[in-house]
């Protein structure tokens, strides 16, 4: 499975603009395109920025879809005050302890590494990791997205609430650090948002 982000850096006053037109436009249009498995948003009230992704049965459908989103896309990056910035993912991992209700919260980890390493960093995930996040505060589900030809990786860790993410800081700090250096990966980013739109149908990937 496959999936398109269009990260948005806009202001944070126009957020709840953002996400209604997300919700009521960009939606409902994505959903009748053939492959589409689902939507989810993410945005960060401080900075103003968004994060809109699609998930997409394979990678012809993604790419089929891209005529029918572009002006979806360059209008919802209008509302938001700022330029999209586009991605393309392949869907590597999905594990849910159950699904994502109103007032979750997500932190996203962006790495860089050897491509040639991207299956060692899956396993290493499945065989390692999963169990010891599954004992977090609140932990709610986690995705791991890649790109295969440059290395990068783009992981979501969802909790129940942002006070269960703040509580698992500490802990998640100690998985994440002793992780990436494990498996000879850089963390170029990390955020933390509210999960506004939370569509997304992706079933279970380990």
């Amino acid at each position: 499975m496959y999936a398109r982000s269009t990260t948005v850096h806009g202001s944070p006053e126009h957020l709840d603009d953002g996400i209604a037109y997300a919700r009521d436009d960009v939606m409902p249009a994505v959903r009748h395109m053939t492959g589409c498995i689902g939507l989810s948003m993410l945005c960060n009230r401080e900075s103003g920025q968004s994060i809109v992704t699609t998930a997409w049965a394979d990678e012809a459908a993604m790419h089929d879809s891209e005529s029918g989103v572009w002006d979806l896309r360059r209008r919802m990056a209008e509302v938001l005050g700022g330029r999209p910035e586009v991605q393309e993912w392949e869907i590597a991992l999905m594990h849910r302890m159950h699904e994502a209700h109103h007032g979750a919260c997500t932190r996203v980890i962006w790495g860089s590494e050897a491509p040639e390493r991207l299956d060692d960093h899956l396993d290493a995930v499945r065989m390692t990791l999963l169990a010891k996040m599954e004992d977090l505060p609140g932990f709610c589900s986690v995705s791991v997205m890649i790109d295969r030809e440059s290395g990068r990786s783009a992981t979501s860790v969802t909790y129940d609430s942002r006070q269960d993410m703040v509580a698992a800081t500490e802990a998640a700090t100690a998985l994440r650090t002793d992780f990436a250096r494990s498996i000879g990966m850089e963390i170029t980013a990390m955020t933390e948002f509210d999960l506004a739109l939370s569509h997304l149908r992706v079933p279970e990937m380990v």
